[in-house]
């Protein structure tokens, strides 16, 4: 099953088993069970600390089972755990077997200090680069917390029990047989909805932080070299961010960041986070700014409020926020978001296997997203609004190569149809003659642009109509001390390489804002003299 090279990684990484675990697979004579047992033996002949046992039980054929020995339960892996979700697979491996996750302490005691019976269902893709996040974040959950078990399903492999629970996006998490989530969400997410309290006890810890030298907002490519750069100066730096990492964690493939000839999007982002957290930067992560306080005076603290009641004091700021993909905003879009409207095509396109969808949007990413889909799907429909393509000639010359891919020119989308609990179709309109149509389908992927994630500063300094926020050459905002750089800003051509040097220019100008600041003790004294 695995090639003499993974198998010789997967030796050293074994290693750091200390306590010996089970691996029991619950088989069959079919070809899906010959490939997990195959797997399955693989793993077991790197390891004097790990046996396997044929005996399960279990319902989904095949699955198995990764326990501590002799111990009731562990975690389960429905299909097979290959492709992104093989990291998973190792992590469950060494945790289950003793080796400490590289989690911070006080998180570890309040996953064990969790009380409840909490049984998480998640539904994942080989290809989903945001799924394996939910599913270690989770696994690591159940092997801290008795109270708490996982199984981690492949969809592509249950696609009667995706149909039968309505998963038409990943990855998709189950809490007790109810819908607990959809999309990346990070260990200190899923714990805030579980822990009873931990939105206050997080957001009066906050609150009690020092004032910092420089706060960074946003943890996507342009925050994370902000904070590095401010950090390098000495000065205390720290980063709010919802995930770190941003849009750059629903990226599949990046082949132009310069000496970098090929990465994906998730290992950049733990790159980053890596790079960051060697500074010793103050990373607050599943954090979502809503307000900006300026001080009331010059040289006084700015204050940004969070939305979990928190807030952070910085003498200077550096807005990161990033952008989210644009939506059609047409009916039915966000009724079935999540229900065969999709944004993702390499997370939730092995669901639509054999099944006919729309990709909308006529760019670069759209265009990809139909040659990806084509290999999948039983037929694509792509629909422009223009009266041609945007995207590279290259890439259009590809797609009008597939049998099964179909563009539509100078076409409106009006509205998303569905049956109640999933896409049917889609109707557009004939920007030519006027004329409506409605196509069938399963599945429709949107593929038209970003939207900058700047609502929370409407009034509180300068923004575009489009919501961009107004920069000057040096990243400064239309507010003394606060810079921004990134997606959200009105530079030109979004492109991480792009992200990462305004981010660093930014600190440098938050940096020298510092710097001619007047000591806190004077201003003090000016301002009791006045």
């Amino acid at each position: 099953m695995l090639d003499d090279s993974l198998k010789g990684q997967l030796k050293t990484y074994l290693a750091r088993i200390v306590e010996p675990i089970e691996l029991v697979a619950s088989l069959d004579a079919g070809e899906a069970s010959r490939e997990m047992r195959g797997l399955l033996e693989d793993i077991v002949a790197q390891s004097d600390k790990i046996a396997l046992l044929l005996d399960g039980a279990d319902a989904r054929i095949p699955s198995f089972e990764i326990r501590k020995a002799g111990a009731a339960r562990g975690v389960r892996f429905g299909g097979l755990p290959m492709g992104h979700e093989f990291t998973s697979l190792v992590l469950a491996l060494l945790q289950t077997g003793g080796h400490p996750p590289k989690i911070a302490p006080e998180l570890v005691a309040q996953i064990k200090g969790i009380t409840g019976e909490f049984h998480f269902v998640t539904y994942f893709s080989q290809s989903c680069q945001n799924c394996p996040d939910v599913v270690q974040a989770l696994n690591l959950l159940a092997i801290l917390n008795p109270g708490i078990t996982h199984v981690a399903v492949d969809g592509a492999a249950f696609q009667e029990e995706v149909t039968a629970a309505k998963v038409l996006a990943v990855p998709t998490v189950l809490l007790n047989g109810q819908v607990f989530g959809q999309g990346r969400m990070d260990i200190e997410q899923i714990i805030s909805k579980i822990d009873e309290g931990a939105v206050e006890r997080g957001a009066q810890k906050l609150s009690g932080k020092e004032a910092f030298d420089v706060l960074v907002v946003g943890g996507g490519p342009a925050g994370a070299a902000a904070a590095v750069y401010a950090a390098r100066k000495g000065i205390r730096t720290g980063v709010l961010t919802e995930r770190f990492g941003g849009q750059v964690l629903d990226t599949l493939a990046i082949e132009n960041f310069i000496s970098v000839p090929h990465t994906e999007g998730p290992k950049f982002a733990a790159a980053l986070e890596l790079h960051t957290r060697g500074y010793g930067v103050d990373i607050m992560k599943s954090q979502t700014a809503s307000a900006i306080i300026p001080p009331a005076r010059k040289g006084g603290l700015y204050e940004v409020r969070l939305a979990n009641g928190g807030s952070v004091k910085s003498k200077s700021l550096v807005l990161s926020p990033g952008a989210r993909w644009r939506t059609m905003n047409v009916p039915g879009e966000e009724e079935y978001r999540n229900k065969g409207v999709a944004f993702c095509p390499h997370c939730d396109g092995p669901l639509f296997k054999g099944k006919p969808v729309a990709v909308v949007g006529g760019g670069n990413s759209g265009v990809e997203a139909a040659i990806d889909l084509a290999g999948l799907a039983s037929h694509v429909t792509l629909i422009e609004f223009d009266h041609l393509l945007r995207a590279d000639a290259v890439l259009q010359a590809k797609l009008n190569s597939l049998p099964n891919a179909t563009i539509i020119l100078s076409a409106r989308t009006t509205e998303v149809h569905g049956d109640g609990g999933k896409v049917t179709g889609l109707s557009y309109e004939d920007r030519k003659s006027g004329e409506v149509h409605r196509l069938a389908l399963d599945g429709i992927f949107v593929q038209i642009g970003l939207v900058p994630n700047t609502e929370w500063l409407k009034g509180a300094l300068a923004l575009t109509q489009r919501g961009e926020i107004e920069i000057d050459a040096r990243g400064e905002t239309s507010l003394a001390g606060v810079f921004a750089a990134g997606d959200a800003t009105t530079v030109p051509y979004k492109q991480i390489i792009i992200a990462a040097g305004d981010g660093a220019k930014a600190a440098l100008s938050a940096f020298d804002y510092l710097i001619r600041l007047a000591p806190a003790e004077t201003v003090e004294a000016q301002a009791a003299a006045a």
